[in-house]
């Protein structure tokens, strides 16, 4: 036993000290990131005016074609697997399309964002101590039960 306390209070501290540093960071750091989303995406910012695409379109429902399309033919043929495909094909151009309209604004002034990524840092930097003193502990051979068998 350590004088001043208990064998592990050292090792307890450390984590608890890393876990709410790397917590209270990241809920910071999370908490000032605006997300919005853009007017085209991926895909329609080639088709429409995005880009100067190829037709002057003011809606994208042009991407739900190929999955109504699919999910029409499997209504009437549900053994078709070129119907299958093209309904998975319609159906992951439309991820596709959502997901590459977000966008993330970081609202945060520089000082308040070195700031919060300093203790996302040291957050991560004590967990890390953590474990490597958790794994040494682990390593070393109980002197407990060595003087208990003399």
């Amino acid at each position: 036993m350590k004088p001043g306390g208990s064998d592990g209070g050292e090792h307890a501290f450390i984590t608890g000290a890393g876990l709410i540093l790397f917590a209270l960071g990241l809920y910071l750091f999370l908490d000032s990131v605006k997300v919005m989303s853009a007017p085209y995406g991926l895909i329609s910012s080639r088709m429409g005016r995005g880009a100067g695409g190829f037709m002057e379109t003011t809606s994208m429902g042009i991407i739900f074609v190929p999955f109504l399309a699919g999910v029409m033919i499997l209504f009437y043929d549900a053994e078709k697997k070129w119907a299958w495909w093209l309904s998975g094909l319609g159906l992951a151009v439309i991820c596709v399309e959502i997901l590459s309209r977000v966008r993330f604004v970081l609202n945060m002034k520089t000082t308040s964002l070195l700031l919060v990524l300093g203790m996302v840092a040291a957050g991560a930097g004590l967990l890390a101590r953590s474990y490597v003193l958790g794994s040494r502990k682990a390593d070393e051979p109980a002197e407990d039960s060595d003087q208990k068998n003399s």
